[in-house]
């Protein structure tokens, strides 16, 4: 087992590496910029150690920079979170070279499976299904006869995207004509690479993802599916697991296609396969070489630590368990609490925290960035924390979660909370009869999410009078002796 592990990232997720290598007995290296030098991870990290300004560019994304430190401070081993260097082959194969373990899959894998072209034609090959479409498309003739062969409306994507970023929806050739350079362009600036192929829009889309485990001896498992179709623009806001719609058998078949998958690509660690699926149908979309966002709600239905299991397949272990052993419990919903105005289409709203809150009682998680007020910078991801909650069936996970975010009181910025409620309210959601459009056709949730906000008020007046606050657990305590 490691002694020390360098965590090359922040915020949340740097706080969960931390708090599993501490429950292993490992000691961490937290890097850092400047402007997270207060921040809860630097705190809770055995060492941290500044590498460069605000700017990602200047600090997290730079490999050598990360490199150096964890040679200097003895890390054996750098874990990369997500996001960031999460998928970046540079950094795994400069890890190799220096001695130092990737705690993430092999560079030739993330390689295959980064992109998305590429993926798409191993998974043929190994008899994963994958939805019909093209191949790489260098003109714009040959995209619109490609485009009327395949029949709108037809998906225009980046090839080495992700998040959506350069993916656009034509449902005519007009449209299309209109779309593809911007997409193109879209993906020259955010990945360098502007290659588009094209996809046959599956309707009624739901995307449901399966979370594998593989170590370095050819054993590979999935930990069932989690379903990730309420989205605004293109990205996650609440997932949960099991699936309301997939039953026994499709997840059994989502579960082996997934393995299918991984073996293909030459999979180690965890990974998550990610399909869309419609209509007793799925194909195969991607595969994210990283630990997930979403990562635990899995843990919860599963009981099984993800990334305790990373560091342990990390070091060469087995894994400790068989497909037979894993067996889902429960139900679990995350919901991502982002500085964010759903009023103004949800445009980050970053700024200084003046009042924090977080829930607390039976079935409930946090996973935050903060332990108290503080800054969200205007630099990074907007997500402040990860609301996950645990029950015995999806009725009563919908219920904590209702009751946590009421709790979970954030002043000084803007969040989506009130958001997340008006989306429980929400009649498609609580039967489970919803897509990937859920928000988009119903811009009704942000008049519901202002009427939730008004009943959040009561909360929000506790927490900005603290000698109020203090006087009511005072008559809390002696009423109850």
């Amino acid at each position: 087992m490691f002694s020390k592990v360098l965590v090359a990232n922040r915020g949340e997720i740097a706080v969960r590496i931390i708090r599993a290598c501490r429950d292993m007995g490992i000691s961490t290296v937290a890097v850092h910029s400047d402007v997270d030098r207060g921040a809860a991870f630097v705190a809770l990290a055995d060492e941290a150690v500044e590498i460069g300004p605000a700017s990602p560019s200047q600090s997290y994304l730079v490999v050598d920079r990360i490199l150096d430190v964890a040679v200097a401070q003895g890390a054996e081993a750098i874990h990369p979170g997500y996001g960031f260097l999460s998928e970046n082959q540079a950094l795994a194969r400069a890890c190799a070279e220096r001695d130092i373990v990737f705690i993430g899959p092999p560079p030739e894998a993330m390689a295959m499976m980064g992109e998305k072209l590429s993926a798409r034609q191993r998974m043929r090959e190994s008899g994963v299904p994958v939805v019909p479409g093209t191949d790489a498309l260098d003109d714009i003739d040959q995209a619109v006869a490609a485009a009327a062969a395949l029949g709108y409306p037809v998906l225009i994507k980046a090839s080495a995207g992700g998040g959506g970023i350069g993916m656009r929806l034509a449902r005519d050739e007009a449209e299309f004509r209109s779309g593809i350079e911007t997409a193109r362009s879209t993906a020259k600036r955010a990945f360098g690479n502007e290659t588009i192929y094209l996809e046959r829009y599956i309707e009624d889309p739901r995307h449901i993802e399966i979370q594998i485990l593989a170590d370095a001896h050819g054993n590979v498992v999935h930990l069932g599916e989690r379903e990730c179709s309420i989205q605004r623009r293109h990205q996650k806001i609440i997932e949960e697991s099991p699936s309301p719609i997939i039953d026994a058998a499709t997840r059994r078949r989502m579960g082996e296609t997934a393995v299918r998958a991984a073996r293909a690509a030459g999979y180690v660690n965890a990974g998550t396969v990610e399909f869309i699926y419609s209509h007793g149908e799925f194909f195969f979309l991607e595969m994210n070489t990283r630990l997930q966002v979403e990562h635990p709600i899995t843990e919860w239905v599963t009981g099984i630590d993800l990334v305790v299991e990373q560091i342990r397949v990390a070091t060469g272990e087995k894994l400790r368990f068989s497909q037979d052993d894993i067996v889902q419990r429960g139900h679990a919903i995350e919901f991502r609490i982002n500085a964010e105005n759903y009023q103004k289409g949800f445009l980050p709203s970053p700024g200084q925290v003046t009042g924090y809150h977080e829930p607390s009682g039976p079935g409930v998680r946090i996973d935050s960035s903060l332990f108290s007020p503080g800054t969200v910078s205007p630099h990074y991801d907007s997500m402040v924390a990860k609301l996950v909650v645990f029950g015995e069936d999806r009725r009563q996970a919908i219920a904590r979660g209702r009751r946590a975010l009421l709790e979970f009181v954030i002043t000084g910025i803007r969040t989506n909370i009130a958001y997340h409620l008006a989306i429980l309210d929400d009649p498609g959601f609580a039967d489970g009869n919803y897509t990937t459009r859920f928000i988009d056709e119903r811009p009704q949730l942000v008049a519901v999410a202002d009427i939730w906000a008004e009943r959040q008020k009561p909360f929000l007046r506790l927490l900005r009078d603290p000698a109020r606050a203090a006087a009511i657990a005072a008559a809390i305590v002696t009423a109850t002796g």
